[in-house]
């Protein structure tokens, strides 16, 4: 069982990772070159590319790992996008953009062994039950050289939290659809493909999803790192938000 001072690391942690681990996925220096290898946008190579490491599944196997679009948008997005190369084609090329997008912003970044280290020990020995993409993308190689490395982690410190948080939004009985609500509003309902009308998002509670992701999140980290080394990592990761960011 994870302790106080874990849960707090963990909180500290969620958002430099989220903020490192997701920038790249759709950021016009990713997606612009997917056109040239035939992809006819760029929501298309995100769905193929991240998805593709689930292997050539139906589109239903993809929604359900997602777990935050409507299903309806994964297909379309899916079976277009797997269409262009297929499923494992898309997700080298996809892990292959966010190791460049990572390593151009992380040079010189001092602390990126030790990040890489620590973050490994997570991706790597975590129990990954009940989250596929997570399971999936660590199975990829991880680069070489240390900015790659680091930043690629990331990634798969997101993919952990993010199916950790599909998890405990079912358990606590939240629809997908209202759990994007509570987080991003309308906006974001429509941009994950839900149809109107929409309700209130200030009648959902996400709060009990977000502390039971918290708590499986902690366990998984706790398993192999003790209380200093998630305290350390969250410290690392803030200075190498900071780096990032003003690459």
């Amino acid at each position: 069982m994870n302790t106080r001072a874990t849960t707090e690391s963990i909180k500290t942690l969620t958002e430099p990772v989220g903020h490192l681990g997701g920038h790249w996925m759709l950021h016009p220096e990713v997606m612009e070159p997917c056109r040239a290898a035939g992809y006819p946008n760029g929501y298309v190579y995100y769905g193929a590319g991240r998805g593709g490491v689930l292997g050539d599944v139906d589109a239903d196997v993809i929604a359900a790992a997602f777990g935050f679009f409507e299903p309806s948008l994964v297909r379309r997005m899916w079976e277009a996008g797997t269409a262009v190369e297929g499923a494992a084609a898309a997700a080298a090329r996809y892990g292959a953009a966010c190791v460049e997008f990572g390593r151009s912003r992380l040079q010189g970044f001092a602390e990126a062994e030790r990040v890489a280290e620590l973050a490994e020990r997570v991706a790597l020995g975590a129990d990954a039950t009940g989250l596929p993409l997570f399971a999936g993308w660590r199975r990829q190689p991880l680069p070489d050289d240390l900015p790659g490395r680091a930043y690629f982690l990331m990634h798969l410190l997101r993919e952990l939290r993010g199916g950790a948080h599909v998890v405990a939004v079912v358990a606590s009985g939240l629809a997908p659809r209202d759990a994007v609500l509570a987080s991003g509003g309308a906006d974001m309902a429509k941009l994950f493909g839900w149809p109107e009308p929409y309700g209130d998002p200030a009648g959902i509670d996400k709060q009990p999803a977000e502390q039971l992701t918290d708590a499986i999140v902690g366990r998984l980290y706790d398993d192999v790192l003790n209380n200093e080394e998630v305290k350390e990592l969250a410290e690392l990761v803030i200075s190498m938000r900071a780096h990032f960011d003003g690459a």
